[in-house]
């Protein structure tokens, strides 16, 4: 590789091109192998389109489920993956100073969008979460992760919902519309040639004008709320050092890290769903 700009790739699953529904997003269901290998392609996509405008280092983060869902031996050899859970900073495991943009592949709307299989994190636990009192989703979230580290955000690829998302966060912003949500668990989906295409274009121009991105920041210290599903949750989720109650539904957490008040809002939905 002779290129110079370093890119950071954080891969989901639901907004992954032709996935739609609760068969293709873990390993019991029956279209999950086929969903694995379409994770791969838009990664494979958005590492092409990386590459071809000067990437030296393209490093893709698997961020869904058990966080072993892409295939290695599919995947462009140019890159190298994080696998595995758990991870620390989960879907942006692996972030850092080094990187001069992330990309996000197959992202989802948050909860209570109509997007394809909106949630946020654990859509068993989490109704909702806000960051400094701005309401937000993944794409929001691992933005600001991102941000932590001096990194801007150059693209999210997913549904229609997902990417008015980011555009209305993080402004300016490379999209890749690779289907229309028609309720949660359908959509017109694009073939893979063309959503592809799309993908490498995107992916292209994020990081071909990377310099002109700002990185997505909030201001310190930084507080996660974390609004559960029902109350036993909350119950489980305060007994993370440094929560507090807001209501009985609702939990906060501050640091002066990002870093640092995720991995402690992430420990409260962990408790949560135990």
């Amino acid at each position: 590789m002779t290129g110079h700009k370093r890119v950071f790739i954080s891969c989901d699953i639901e907004g992954i091109t032709g996935v739609i529904g609760r068969d293709q997003s873990g390993p019991t269901g029956k279209d999950y192998e086929r969903a694995r290998a379409a994770m791969t392609a838009d990664a494979n996509a958005a590492i092409e389109g990386a590459l071809a405008a000067g990437a030296g280092l393209v490093v893709v983060s698997d961020g869904h489920g058990s966080m072993q869902n892409l295939i290695l031996e599919q995947l462009n050899p140019a890159a190298e993956a994080v696998l595995g859970s758990p991870k620390p900073l989960t879907q942006m495991e692996g972030i850092s100073s080094e990187f001069d943009v992330a990309l996000f592949v197959g992202y989802h709307a948050r909860m209570g969008s109509p997007g394809v299989l909106s949630h946020t994190i654990s859509g068993s636990v989490v109704a909702n979460v806000w960051v400094n009192g701005i309401l937000v989703g993944e794409t929001g979230i691992n933005a600001v992760l991102a941000g932590r580290f001096g990194v801007p955000v150059g693209l999210v690829t997913g549904d229609q919902c997902v990417c008015a998302e980011a555009r209305e966060l993080l402004g300016k912003i490379e999209t890749a519309e690779v289907k229309q949500a028609i309720t949660r668990y359908s959509a017109r989906c694009l073939h893979p040639d063309r959503s592809h295409a799309l993908i490498r274009a995107a992916a292209h121009a994020a990081v071909e004008g990377c310099g002109g991105l700002r990185p997505f920041t909030v201001g310190t210290p930084v507080t996660f709320r974390l609004q559960f599903k029902d109350t036993g949750m909350t119950d489980s989720a305060v007994r993370v050092p440094r929560s507090v109650r807001v209501d009985p539904l609702t939990l906060e957490i501050t640091d002066e890290d990002a870093a640092r008040a995720f991995i402690g809002m992430r420990a409260m939905i962990g408790l949560a769903q135990a």
